[in-house]
This record gives structure tokens, C-alpha cells and sequence, in this order.
């Protein structure tokens, strides 16, 4: 085990638990934020053992969950919209962090890869996380269309 492996381990752990106990309790805004949790810290988890284990199909599959974990998310707050609107989640510091965290990652790796192929590509994945998990989190919280005042 070398340490890209031990940090994704770790992180990994410390963010399923964290999805596992969001989705099991609490109110409907828990497990919907906590849903768009997992995509957002299983996606630089699995970058960091694509590094560990020197394989690059991993960083394939990140592409894809960067890509797809926001979706379903929107899906959620479409499906839900009239339950979050009573009651919407309020998880910015969450988002944040988890933010800041994937494009730690994202950076850590492309300083490691190098300029070239790998680096373009795991700068789009960092760029899909980011902004698709913002974007996702903001819906949740209420959309981007509703003017208030």
C-alpha cells in the first residue's frame, strides 16, 4: 500500500460513512444532499487509486461518475421539487469542502502526471465534478430560475 492508496482508502471510508448515515436518517434534504455526497467524494477516490495502482481505466470511470453523479442528482431535485421547496437543504459548507477537496486532488495529480494526455484529462474531470456538483447542490437548494424579493 503506498500512499495514494491509503489517502483514497481513508477517504473513501470517511465518505461513505458519511453517505451511508445521510441516506439512512434524517429528513428527505439529508438524504438527497448526501446522495450528491457520494459522487462527489467516490470521483477523486477513484483518481487517487488510479495513481496508487497505476491504472489509467480508473480515471475513465471517474470521468464517467463526474459526469453522471450531478445528473442524478438533478433528476432527485426534479422528481422531489415540490418536497425540497417546503423544506430545501441548506449544505454549503458541505459542498464546499467536498469541492475544495476534488480539486486538491485533481491538482495534487496533474502536478504528478505532467502536461499531456492525462493531465487534459483529469483537469476535465475536475472540471466536471466542481461545477456539475455546484450546479447539483444549487438545484437541490432551490434552482437557479425562481427570482425572490
Amino acid at each position: 500500500m503506498n500512499g495514494w492508496t491509503l489517502t483514497a482508502t481513508i477517504a473513501l471510508g470517511a465518505g461513505a460513512g458519511a453517505t451511508v448515515w445521510g441516506v439512512s436518517t434524517g429528513p428527505l434534504r439529508r438524504r438527497v444532499v448526501a446522495q450528491n455526497l457520494s459522487s462527489a467524494v467516490a470521483c477523486p477516490g477513484l483518481l487517487l487509486l488510479a495513481q496508487g495502482f497505476g491504472r489509467t481505466s480508473y480515471v475513465d470511470l471517474a470521468l464517467l461518475l463526474a459526469l453522471l453523479g450531478p445528473v442524478g442528482t438533478l433528476v432527485f431535485a426534479r422528481l422531489l421539487a415540490d418536497e425540497l421547496a417546503e423544506n430545501p437543504p441548506r449544505a454549503r459548507g458541505v459542498t464546499l469542502a467536498v469541492a475544495g477537496y476534488g480539486a486538491v486532488v485533481v491538482l495534487v495529480l496533474c502536478a504528478v502526471t505532467g502536461p499531456g494526455r492525462a493531465m487534459v484529462k483529469l483537469l476535465v474531470v475536475g472540471v466536471l465534478l466542481i461545477s456539475g456538483n455546484l450546479i447539483a447542490s444549487r438545484a437541490l437548494a432551490g434552482g437557479f430560475g425562481s427570482r425572490r424579493g
